[in-house]
């Protein structure tokens, strides 16, 4: 007895709980998805077979296949016009219908995966992030529209009258209806084209009209001939101006102005004369976006470079490579990486800045690309060379290990590092040819740089003269050769010649190797020196082996040489 009156009281409350489970589920099950209207379209007659409004995607087809049969009264059942009173509801619809789509045409790209092929319009795919997933839906948002002083959203909902029979019917809402008018006025056809014959409105190929297929061709030319007078313009202003800070920065804003310039024309075409329908329209809205952003970020970047080249910089008159020029070489450098850290800045604030007003990505329907870590993602992969190089120029740039200017021994080759850019450095021969070399791969290099530390230095003349040689003699000869340059023109580029020294490195079957440490004071104009010694010190061994019984240099063939 103990036993059965607690099995008793928890048999009785879960009875309750079924119970209250079993008055809440039907509660729900009988909650409708759909809006309940009094009345949809009275004053239209019955709509045809042709008519499918059953779900999101047939419905949005039926009104898309009357617009291209131009059945607008077809069209005007897919809208809700309960809010026209129901005599007016005849002429009102199909007149709506038209402007409709008219202003879907050029300012809606379809996304058809959200008017999915089912009544409830429920979404399947979707994750936890989503709030709709897996839910039946009532209404889908097809596109906000900029209108003063608010945006106008287009939808979708699903109604059904009060008290009838039947399916549901999915239709652009009451809201969107009364926004067709304004929408009309300030996204529909322009006067300009209202004016344009019947024949280039028509519908070419791939959703355009003929007056876009002829129209995009003939505003990139006047783009382009914009774009080449003001800069002929800007280069004669620069020109013809006396004074050097004036003219650089009339170059500097040359490229901003033209920018801006292009995108001003393409938006003011697109506002006053054609509206552009959506297939070009989803690209053009975020290009105009990118121009302008674009143009202010240059004209920053262009005018903060010259003013600090003009401020600061070596000047143009400048040779970098000569000796007295070290601290010049380090400024030069470390306002190349301020210009590159300058630019990484711009370009990462401008992407920010037209990812968030651009609406680049909803426009075209690419809503997986929306996410900030796919973004990231694809850009990352895409650019990871570009973004390496950079980094790379940065690291140079910071701990000064190549500067402008310094002379170097880059892969046997003797260079003068003539520019650091982004994504290469431009090395200057011996010869005045150029050595372009990515900075990723010029930072994983090992090379020699001459002017790094201090400006003097020991240039190794090494030569090969017979075992029979007098090293006495050809040490006496070098040290007449040194004193009779440092008599020429080459006098100034020779250091104290208490460094100068002859010694035997090594020496094999051939005779021995002799090198001549030759001091100069500046590693840029060594090469010249090296040379001028090495030519005059083996006239003076010529002259030393014809006045003599031994040979001076070694007796061998070219291919015992080899």
């Amino acid at each position: 007895m103990g036993r059965t009156f607690p099995n008793r009281i928890a048999l009785l409350l879960l009875l309750g709980v079924l119970t209250l489970l079993s008055l809440v589920g039907p509660a729900r099950a009988q909650e409708d998805p759909w809006f309940e209207i009094d009345a949809l379209n009275e004053g239209l007659p019955a709509p045809g077979p042709d008519v499918d409004r059953r779900t999101p995607r047939s419905a949005m087809q039926s009104f898309l296949e009357a617009a291209e049969a131009r059945d607008w009264d077809r069209a005007a059942h897919v809208l809700d016009l309960g809010d026209i009173p129901v005599a007016e509801q005849r002429r009102e619809g199909p007149l709506l219908a038209a402007e409709l789509h008219s202003v879907l045409a050029r300012n809606v790209a379809l996304d058809w995966t959200a008017l999915n092929d089912r009544p409830d319009g429920l979404q399947i795919i979707g994750g936890s992030t989503q709030a709709q997933a897996g839910e039946p839906r009532r209404s889908i948002l097809l596109r906000d529209i900029d209108l003063d002083p608010v945006p106008a959203a287009v939808r979708l909902s699903r109604v059904k009258p009060a008290g009838e029979e039947g399916e549901a019917a999915w239709v652009f809402d009451r809201a969107t209806v009364a926004d067709i008018p304004a929408l009309h006025a300030a996204h529909g056809p322009s006067l300009f084209e209202s004016s344009l014959p019947d024949g280039l409105r028509d519908e070419a190929f791939w959703n355009l009209m003929w007056w876009e297929v002829l129209g995009v061709p003939l505003l990139l030319v006047a783009a382009l001939a914009l774009a080449i007078g003001l800069r002929r313009l800007f280069d004669l202003l620069a020109r013809r101006t006396d004074r050097a800070l004036t003219g650089n920065i009339l170059l500097s804003l040359r490229a901003p102005v033209i920018v801006a310039a292009i995108t001003g024309l393409v938006a003011r075409v697109n506002a006053d004369l054609f509206v552009f329908s959506g297939t070009i329209d989803v690209f053009l809205d975020p290009l105009i976006a990118i121009g302008y952003v674009s143009a202010v970020l240059l004209l920053i970047v262009n005018l903060i470079e010259t003013l600090l080249d003009h401020v600061i910089g070596p000047g143009p008159d400048t040779d970098l490579t000569h000796a007295p020029n070290a601290r010049s070489r380090s400024i030069a450098t470390k306002l190349n990486a301020a210009k590159r850290i300058l630019l990484v800045l711009v370009v990462v604030i401008g992407t920010a800045v037209v990812l968030s007003t651009a609406d680049v990505f909803r426009g075209i329907g690419l809503s997986l690309l929306a996410s900030a870590g796919a973004l990231t993602l694809i850009l990352g992969f895409a650019a990871r060379d570009v973004l390496g190089n950079v980094m790379a120029s940065l690291q140079i740039a910071m701990n000064q290990s190549a500067r402008v200017g310094d002379r170097i021994v880059y892969k046997d080759e003797l260079c003068h590092v003539e520019r650091i850019n982004m994504t290469f450095i431009q090395l200057k021969n011996w010869d005045n040819t150029r050595v372009v070399v990515p900075v990723k791969e010029f930072a994983a290099e090992r090379f020699s740089n001459w002017t790094l530390e201090e400006a003097p230095m020991i240039r190794i003349l090494k030569l090969k003269f017979a075992p029979t040689a007098d090293v006495e003699r050809l040490r006496a000869a070098f040290m007449e050769v040194l004193e009779e340059v440092s008599q020429s023109e080459l006098g100034s580029e020779l250091d104290d010649l208490d460094g100068a020294s002859v010694s035997v490195a090594e020496q094999d079957v051939f005779g021995m190797d002799v090198w001549f440490f030759t001091p100069c004071t500046d590693p840029n104009t060594s090469w010249e020196v090296a040379c001028t010694v090495r030519e005059k010190l083996l006239a003076r061994a010529v002259e030393i082996e014809k006045q003599g019984e031994l040979p001076v240099f070694p007796d061998a063939v070219a291919g015992q040489a080899a």
